[in-house]
């Protein structure tokens, strides 16, 4: 066990914790192996106890004013910012980042929780031009009423954040379900919020076996909207289950950015910039950039500065000054990249740099590089999760759209060119609801992320992010005199 981890982990329902006489999930250091604690997962009754709870929990919240939710959760924020440096050291245990990026995610959470907590004053109706002048009309927003999230390992603090904080600033309570993975953080976010005053009942979380939470809670008449991140397969299940019962969903599912280079573009700048932002998080970012589609003019250079700033890359336990990349989370994620380079190099790929684990103990990856990859290759046509680029020349702009919209997902996409015009056509033909031109601006509290194709339905962050909690009410007042 580590001592900068907690040992007293448990379910947040109605407002108290629940520990011990439950069976346990070991929560794992991914650096080490060793484990960090055991992780009580709920029972059936106590997912009844959650549901209860957040029904109670929404006829308090959704009485109070949005102005007086918004001071509880800018408390919750303040609280945050107060433990941020020890949240960050149990997310980095945890989840594998290197510290300087689990402070990241802290602020990002925060920041989230600030906005949030401010645009839910902002939710308004609208009155509408009267069609007689004993007829008035409006619309008003209200929420929806207690939800269902389940939130991954791969950002457990930023995204269970934004799942809560868009339900709780729209007036809804929720029962949320973490990742087992990575637990005390997002207990640590559920305990600010239970500290800073927020009525027992608004905030419930559980964790268990995945299946069993999301079937139990989906089916509830409790539950009135579902919110899911994770892979497309699982969100396939949770789209099912709620649709059987008429529920609605947002769902931001797996991604498979592409990268086009132009050629008019600093190859060294961009290659530099194109392989930081590949290997943030080992590569377990669900925008990663994960197929670079690069201008033959310039493919030779780029690669060669690519697999020069992939080699610079420093690998190791993310609480070690220094380490640039921690490792991969599980060995499930370790398995799946010996598992794609395997295949690419079997269908005729070449590792340019890495390729392999890094040691035997930790679920380390080397930043790898592959060049000449066959289209049928599944590092192209699967979400990798981990840091292997594949990287192909292209002669077109056609070609390269064609290449990029080429696959089943559509969450972000993006592309590096000094053309205008250029850029303009992308905008316009990318197939992705995140697109960046000349950028890798990561998510943010004020702006909406949703996929295309089968990465998502419906949108999360910004005023879109909220209004998926609210649903609008349509009110006509006729005089009677």
């Amino acid at each position: 066990m580590n001592d900068a981890y907690p040992q007293d982990l448990g379910l947040l329902i109605n407002g108290e914790w629940h520990r011990g006489g439950r069976n346990v999930h070991v929560v794992t250091n991914p650096a080490t192996e060793a484990p960090l604690a055991e992780l009580p997962l709920a029972t059936e009754a106590d997912l009844d106890a959650a549901l209860h709870a957040a029904q109670r929990g929404f006829h308090i919240w959704s009485a109070m004013s949005a102005h007086q939710r918004a001071r509880l959760m800018m408390r919750a924020a303040q609280l945050l910012k107060e433990r941020k440096e020890s949240i960050a050291r149990v997310l980095t245990l945890e989840n594998g980042k290197p510290l300087v990026d689990s402070l990241g995610e802290l602020d990002r959470a925060i920041e989230t929780i600030e906005w949030t907590a401010e645009e839910g004053k902002r939710t308004y109706g609208r009155v509408m031009v009267p069609r007689s002048r004993a007829l008035s009309e409006m619309t008003i927003k209200r929420p929806v009423g207690p939800v269902a999230a389940f939130a991954p390992w791969n950002f457990p603090v930023v995204l269970a954040a934004r799942k809560v904080a868009a339900a709780l600033a729209a007036g809804c309570s929720t029962v949320i379900k973490p990742a087992e993975e990575t637990p005390a953080s997002c207990i640590a976010l559920a305990q600010a919020f239970t500290d800073a005053g927020v009525p027992a009942g608004v905030i419930n979380m559980v964790f268990g076996v995945p299946a069993q939470v999301s079937n139990h809670l989906i089916a509830s008449t409790t539950i009135k909207k579902v919110s899911f991140t994770g892979s497309v397969p699982i969100g396939r299940l949770l789209c099912k289950l709620a649709g059987e019962q008429l529920k609605p969903v947002t769902m931001e599912l797996g991604g498979h950015s592409p990268v086009i280079v132009f050629d008019d573009v600093d190859v060294e700048r961009i290659a530099t910039m194109c392989a930081a932002f590949k290997y943030r998080n080992a590569g377990q970012v669900c925008l990663s950039p994960n197929r670079f589609y690069v201008h033959e003019r310039i493919y030779d250079a780029f690669v060669a500065r690519f697999v020069a700033a992939a080699q610079r890359i420093e690998v190791g336990d993310g609480l070690r000054p220094g380490t640039k990349m921690g490792p991969l989370n599980n060995v499930r994620r370790l398995r799946a990249a010996e598992a794609f380079v395997e295949d690419a190099c079997a269908r005729g790929a070449r590792i340019e740099t890495g390729g392999k684990r890094v040691g035997t103990r930790g679920y380390f990856f080397e930043p790898t590089v592959l060049t000449c990859v066959d289209e049928g290759a599944s590092i192209l046509n699967e979400e990798p999760f981990c840091p292997v680029v594949p990287i192909m020349p292209f002669a077109t702009t056609e070609e390269a759209i064609a290449k990029a919209n080429g696959v089943e997902f559509g969450l972000a996409a993006y592309a590096f060119t000094d053309s205008l015009t250029r850029a303009s056509q992308l905008v316009e033909s990318l197939e992705a609801g995140w697109l960046g031109i000349n950028s890798f601006t990561p998510s943010l509290a004020d702006a909406p992320i949703g996929g295309l194709k089968t990465s998502g339905i419906g949108y999360e962050g910004g005023p879109e992010g909220l209004d998926a909690y609210l649903h609008t009410k349509y009110v006509s007042q006729a005089s009677l005199v």
